[in-house]
């Protein structure tokens, strides 16, 4: 049966891997945070992973064609987000290795196994509720404002999926580092591995990509500096190579 594209839908072909991912402009489009966090993400063969705040499914995609033994369960709070990515796992003939479900963060484990995943992801809201916000419940400012959810749903969510020495993978804001390894620590996700992404050489970091492991022992390795734009404005070599992968 063919799947639904509505009018008001794009269909974007990931280069890749050929997945095709269905989006809708006035809703939030996936970006280049997804790429890098698919990128940190490190997998083995047969992993059961697990994406929060999924929103169209981009980062399933990615690492579905990154990995092909994986099966990913994905949670989307957001129906019409929901909707889509569902019809893009149709699309793109992944029943068998994506599942896509609608629900809440802070509940995750109603509709998922307690301690049972290898990997835990996560491009969650990264401002928190009230800083710039327009329409406090459109779809673009409750993936950006931690309107229905706020980092500690997330990262409480994630260690209770994880079994032990499980991983977590996020990508957030810089500005709020402190209050992330805390949270991690606080519910055992030990920060083991942090990258700090710039717009430029010369600029502050704009993005934070960090891993922890559930019930490992402390010890972080920095990993170096990852630089987007050259200063002509094009990605540098590194960024093309990331998504050349």
């Amino acid at each position: 049966m063919p799947v639904e594209i509505k009018s008001s839908e794009r269909v974007d072909t990931l280069k890749v891997s050929g997945f095709k991912v269905i989006q809708e402009e006035k809703r939030f489009c996936f970006g280049i945070d997804a790429v890098l966090l698919s990128d940190f993400v490190s997998t083995g063969r047969n992993e059961k992973i697990c994406d929060l705040g999924t929103g169209t499914g981009i980062i399933p995609f990615l690492l579905a064609a990154k990995n092909q033994s994986l099966k990913i369960d994905a949670l989307e709070i957001q129906t019409e987000s929901c909707d889509m990515a569902k019809r893009s796992v149709c699309l793109n003939k992944l029943e068998d290795r994506i599942n896509i479900v609608e629900g809440d963060i802070k509940t995750a484990c109603r509709y998922f196994e307690k301690n049972t995943y290898d990997v835990v992801t996560s491009n969650p809201p990264y401002m928190i509720a009230g800083h710039g916000e327009g329409n406090g419940n459109d779809e673009k400012t409750i993936a950006r404002h931690e309107v229905l959810c706020t980092l500690d749903d997330v990262v409480r969510s994630s260690s209770e999926l994880l079994k032990s020495q499980g991983r977590f993978y996020m990508i957030h804001k810089p500005f709020r580092l402190a209050e992330i390894i805390s949270v991690m620590m606080k519910y055992k996700l030990e920060p083991k591995r942090m990258r700090l992404c710039y717009p430029y050489v010369d600029k502050e970091p704009t993005m934070v990509l960090i891993e922890g492991v559930k019930c490992a022992k402390s010890q972080i390795k920095i990993e170096p500096p990852l630089i987007v734009y050259e200063k002509s404005g094009g990605y540098t070599k590194e960024v093309q190579e990331i998504y050349s992968r």
